[in-house]
């Protein structure tokens, strides 16, 4: 067995612990690296195996429309508009008009019946001439759509119904040379279906459900 002197050992004292310190610190290196090693991840079940769930960050994506989808845009934008406009008056004349049939059914006499529908026109003439005359043709056109809706009657038939029929050829006359038509019909699973759901919208903003 080899031996050294006591001066020979007390030199090589501190190089034995500069190198333990060495083997000490590599050490904790290489666990601290093992450490960092390891990545917490969410992981899901599909199918049987275990793969990382990751959330992607969002995409955004943006288009232009065509002059066509501008076109289509703008055309149901004042389709809706005048719908919200006109829709209260509609609802109100079908509130009005299932009222007046009610009463109608139980008068006979014909001058009853003329007395009880001027008295109601009245009241219609009070509440809607001045909101009615603010409309555009083009809100008259949507209104007397809604109304054949609400009733069930285009206004033509109503006013024939209510004021004969010379009054009602005279007023369908009028409505044509404005370009418009009392005989609107309404079909909301053809033509109006769009119409119809934009309807719908409006009618749940008001608190209804039709």
């Amino acid at each position: 067995m080899l031996q050294m002197s006591k001066p020979v050992l007390h030199k090589f004292i501190p190089v034995l612990f500069f190198v333990m310190l060495l083997i000490t610190k590599a050490d904790r290196c290489f666990a601290q690296q093992l450490s960092n090693d390891t990545i917490r991840t969410y992981a899901i079940i599909y199918e049987g195996d275990t793969i990382t769930a990751r959330v992607l960050d969002t995409v955004k994506k943006f288009a232009i429309y065509n002059e066509a989808q501008l076109s289509a845009r703008a055309k149901w934008t004042r389709l809706r508009n005048a719908i919200y406009v006109t829709y209260p008056y509609a609802k109100r004349a079908g509130v009005v008009m299932n009222d007046v049939n009610a009463h109608l059914v139980h008068i006979i006499d014909r001058e009853d019946r003329r007395a009880y529908i001027k008295s109601r026109e009245k009241e219609l003439r009070k509440d809607f001439t001045e909101p009615l005359t603010n409309l555009s043709v083009y809100q008259g056109k949507v209104l007397m759509k809604l109304i054949k809706r609400q009733t069930g009657n285009n206004c033509y038939e109503i006013i024939k119904e209510y004021k004969g029929g010379f009054t009602a050829r005279f007023y369908q006359t009028v409505a044509f040379f404005f370009g418009s038509d009392l005989k609107q019909p309404y079909d909301k699973d053809g033509n109006d279906k769009e119409m119809e759901a934009i309807v719908k919208e409006v009618a749940r903003m008001f608190g209804d459900k039709s």
